[in-house]
């Protein structure tokens, strides 16, 4: 069923994005690869991507080292704080760095008000907002990759190299960074196709200037309606994109096997000299400053008023959420967005946890000898290893690649009334979600005992028996995380629901960007309104996956 539902839902999609590519090799792909702007598009598309994953681990690395090596007050608490970004909705991170840094931002407003100042006078750049709404989203993602495998890192390693006469960068250099290869790479494989296809914080964030791949594949679909050079550029990234998953699962499955593997109990220690303590003081000031300050400008933005003077408390913005000030009888209130997404995200953790379970399940099966029952051998083990590459696709798939294929797959005759079908968002969203699914329940399933259910068949209990009394209850917690990564994961989708959304069934996401497109200050104070709201929505699921998680668990 798992191998079904990505034949279906996942690689015929792509297919007809191939096939259109080659349809005319004169007005198609010929074309567009003769094109100098799409190549300029391409390559400022990689060099943003590779300088926000360069300022990411740069800015990332202290933090993990900290993580890693010491324990203080509060580390639990700042860690899940930490992770909160990750699953953000882009379109939420944007708006809440041009809450904090943008024209109308608390910074401006509050430096034009004490200083009488007619203009903002802070004014970042395109690239600038980018680069530091990349750092905000992915910085957890070094934090727990490489401060993962740091945490168990045995401490004793550097402390012979400094025994040898080696002084503390070149044990760092020759030692520590050699055995952390694998989590390094891995985490900036991982951060570069994030900002590789990162779409809403470059639509928002970035301008008409900045086009990413992922934005000039929106604009041919939406306001060009040039298909084929839109399938043309989603076919170069889907080969950029998956090219760098494939290296991603690679590494990461290495950097689970690190030498010498210690109990974080073990390394991490109270900081006690003045310079550890300042190490850790400034890690826990840059998380609060890069990471919380923009998301409480964006709740404390929402509820002031905006223009000259000193701003107000008002609440004017939440209870236009339901009224319908234009009049229209085609107007859709945002509270229905809300209701919309809730509907949609429901529908897709459902689906994600009856595709990823037997996904996981096949997945965690364990090979034995060729000529056993579950036999397979070495030829068992390489095709799991392909089955978990293969489920895992879809992470490293741009969803504005895969609302595209849809749009191409749906235009075949008797298959156009798919594309109004409610159905159509969720599955699409179930595509996205699967892999965190798949993830948080095979580790679990590996690590089970067979005896317990073997042990309950010998009391008379059946196959349906044994799982429900005694498998379901320790698996419990892993379903509980896939469940509330697949929920947040559609909350926040905003790429291919952008494409594919109905005028009348709009999304959260989709509804913020619409209202940040109209002018006024009303509609500005709406998005930032359910910005805030999708916002608390997403955290608290997120804190709640931090309770459930187990000790020494990751992403």
């Amino acid at each position: 069923m798992p191998v079904l539902f990505l034949a279906l839902f996942f690689f015929y999609p792509l297919f007809a994005i191939a096939r259109l590519s080659f349809a005319d090799g004169r007005d198609g792909m010929l074309e567009t690869l003769r094109a100098g702007y799409y190549w300029r598009v391409l390559a400022f598309t990689a060099g943003q991507a590779a300088l926000s994953t360069a300022l990411t681990l740069a800015l990332g690395l202290p933090g993990a080292y900290v993580f890693a090596r010491y324990e203080f007050r509060g580390k639990t608490l700042l860690r899940a704080v930490a992770g909160v970004p990750f699953v953000m909705p882009t379109v939420v991170v944007a708006v809440a760095f041009g809450a904090l840094l943008g024209p109308r931002g608390l910074i401006n407003q509050g430096l034009q008000a004490a200083f009488g100042l007619a203009t903002p006078p802070i004014r970042l750049s395109g690239l600038q907002a980018v680069l530091l709404a990349h750092i905000f989203y992915n910085y957890t993602v070094v934090l727990r990759l490489v401060g993962g495998m740091w945490a168990n890192l045995d401490p004793r390693l550097e402390e012979a190299a400094a025994v040898l006469g080696a002084s503390r960068l070149r044990a760092l250099l020759r030692v520590t960074l050699p055995l952390l290869a694998p989590a390094l790479g891995a985490a900036a494989l991982l951060i570069f196709i994030f900002t590789f296809t990162s779409f809403g914080v470059m639509v928002i964030l970035g301008g008409p200037r900045l086009a990413t791949l992922e934005v000039e594949i929106y604009r041919q679909t939406a306001q060009v309606l040039r298909l084929d050079v839109a399938a043309t550029l989603a076919l170069i990234q889907l080969v950029c994109t998956l090219g760098l998953s494939f290296a991603y699962t690679r590494l990461a499955a290495r950097a689970t096997t690190p030498l010498e593997l210690q109990p974080r109990s073990y390394t991490a220690r109270p900081p006690r000299a003045p310079r550890e303590r300042l190490l850790v003081g400034a890690t826990m000031l840059l998380i609060a400053l890069l990471l919380g300050a923009p998301l409480a400008a964006l709740a404390l933005r929402s509820v002031l008023t905006a223009g000259p003077g000193a701003p107000r408390f008002t609440l004017a913005a939440y209870l236009a959420l339901g009224q319908n000030l234009t009049g229209s009888a085609f107007f859709v209130p945002p509270t229905a967005a809300i209701a919309n997404s809730l509907r949609i995200a429901a529908i897709t953790t459902l689906l994600a946890l009856c595709i990823g379970v037997p996904a996981a399940y096949l997945l965690a099966r364990r090979p034995g000898p060729p000529g056993a029952p579950s036999g397979g051998g070495r030829g068992a083990t390489v095709g799991v290893a392909l089955l978990d590459a293969l489920f895992m696709l879809p992470l490293g798939t741009s969803a504005v690649t895969l609302g595209l294929g849809y749009l191409v797959a749906l235009s075949v005759p008797g298959l156009g009334g798919l594309r109004t079908s409610p159905w159509l968002i969720p599955v699409l969203h179930t595509l996205v979600a699967l892999p965190f699914v798949i993830r948080a329940l095979t580790p679990v399933l590996r690590a089970r005992s067979p005896r317990q259910r073997e042990a309950a068949a010998l009391l008379g209990a059946s196959p349906a028996q044994a799982w429900l009394r005694v498998e379901l209850p320790q698996i419990a917690p892993a379903l509980a995380i896939g469940a509330v990564f697949a929920f947040t994961v559609s909350l926040g989708e905003f790429g291919a629901t952008l494409l594919l959304t109905r005028p009348e069934a709009p999304t959260l996401p989709v509804m913020i960007f619409r209202f940040l497109g109209q002018p006024g200050a009303l509609n500005y104070g709406q998005a930032l309104a359910l910005a805030t709201i999708l916002m608390l929505v997403t955290a608290s699921g997120f804190l709640l996956l931090e309770r459930l998680r187990p000790p020494g668990g990751e992403f």
